[in-house]
């Protein structure tokens, strides 16, 4: 086991575990987290040996997104919300999507956000009953990111695609499975089970069909997933001076509705 400040992560023969960590924070993404996932990514997608990866959360939730609490801004005070997306976010994902095998998303309560965009980075998603998905990001004035305006869309279509980025309402598992969000729902308590049993048969499987399906699969779905997420963050870094994300951030610390004036 490699163990970092955020992230923990499990080889057992082909199988490798990611567990997302700050279980007090709902596994919201910070600098140490993102970090910690990027090395815990490289790692095993750099392994010969590891043939099927599962990634799952500690706590009550797969992921709430990012950590609206941590102070980001650039020089002048002004928050640059592109600046960790290109250097440090982008290339888990990508690197979720190029790795030469098979990652699988368990998702226990909410999956939030960036980490909304996490699971569906994945190539199977496997959900509890009680998790939800929801691209919160229009709640405070944001746009969508981590590559979810190209992995909803390639799911589930256009129509309900924008239902998530412009409302910005949860799709309970059952309602995420009927759309083809997720590949299998199950009960709570046969989550890890559930998915651990598909992790090991994916690892006992032939791996260099795996992956040059998931290649394929890339180079039909997602060719310029890498310009979609650069857009993404240059639109991401624009929303992030506008008073609209500054009130929407001070509404969600509040806990009280925001007022958007649409500037």
């Amino acid at each position: 086991m490699a163990s970092h400040d955020t992230i923990d992560l499990t080889i057992d023969g082909g199988a490798a575990r990611i567990l997302l960590n700050r279980p007090d924070a709902l596994n919201a993404w910070n600098e140490q987290f993102g970090r910690d996932l990027l090395d815990a990514v490289e790692t095993v997608s750099a392994d010969e040996s590891v043939r099927a990866v599962m990634i799952i959360g500690a706590g009550r939730g797969f992921s709430s997104g990012a950590d609206l609490k941590e102070n980001r801004s650039d020089g002048d005070g002004l928050p640059d919300l592109s600046k960790r997306l290109k250097e440090l976010y982008h290339p888990i994902i990508v690197g979720i999507r190029e790795a030469p095998k098979p990652f699988v998303a368990a998702v226990n309560g909410p999956a939030v956000g960036i980490g909304c965009s996490l699971a569906l980075a994945c190539d199977l998603i496997v959900a509890a009953e009680s998790s939800y998905l929801l691209l919160a990001f229009v709640n405070i004035g944001l746009v969508p990111d981590g590559g979810s305006t190209a992995f909803i869309p390639a799911r589930v279509g256009y129509a309900r695609a924008a239902e998530m980025a412009m409302l910005g309402e949860r799709i309970a598992a059952e309602q995420a499975l009927d759309w083809g969000l997720v590949n299998r729902v199950v009960p709570d308590d046969s989550l890890e089970s559930e998915a651990a049993a598909l992790l090991e048969k994916l690892a006992a499987g032939p791996t260099k069909s795996y992956a040059g399906a998931k290649k394929l699969l890339n180079r039909r779905i997602y060719a310029d997933l890498q310009g979609q997420l650069d857009a993404e963050a240059d639109a991401q870094r624009e929303q992030g001076l506008s008073k609209d994300f500054i009130e929407g951030v001070m509404a969600f610390v509040a806990k009280r509705p925001a007022n958007f004036t649409g500037a």
